[in-house]
């Protein structure tokens, strides 16, 4: 079982920047990928924001996040970072932190940390 912890959410302005921080529960961590996805409001789907690969950091977006969003970490290590420049009141959601299993499936999700945006 890994347990994820994220951390680093807030309220920001139009324009602002936040880092988001994610550490998992000190396991060395073998999966496929890790990555960010958000919940823009209770009861809506949680949509992909960005992953990274385990193997060679390959990282892929979501096109509403590209060239604002960074996503970064030491997989291996469990520990996973998300820069967002440039926010948006659209940015606003509940921001999860994932974990993979070998195969790729995300079985494996933080409990979220609140961002919004004020326009």
């Amino acid at each position: 079982q890994v347990q994820l912890v994220e951390s680093g959410g807030g309220l920001v302005q139009a324009g602002d920047s936040l880092r988001l921080s994610c550490a998992t529960s000190g396991r060395t961590f073998y999966g496929y990928r890790m990555g960010w996805f958000r919940r823009r409001a209770p009861g809506k789907d949680e949509e992909f924001v960005a992953a990274i690969r385990r193997t060679d950091s390959t990282t892929t977006y979501a096109d509403s996040v590209k060239g604002r969003f960074t996503i970064s970490g030491d997989i291996t290590k469990g520990m996973l970072y998300l820069q967002m420049n440039g926010l948006k009141p659209e940015d606003t959601a509940v921001y999860y932190c994932v974990a993979s299993d070998h195969l790729g499936q995300y079985l494996y999700w933080g409990q979220g940390t609140q961002v919004t945006v004020s326009s």
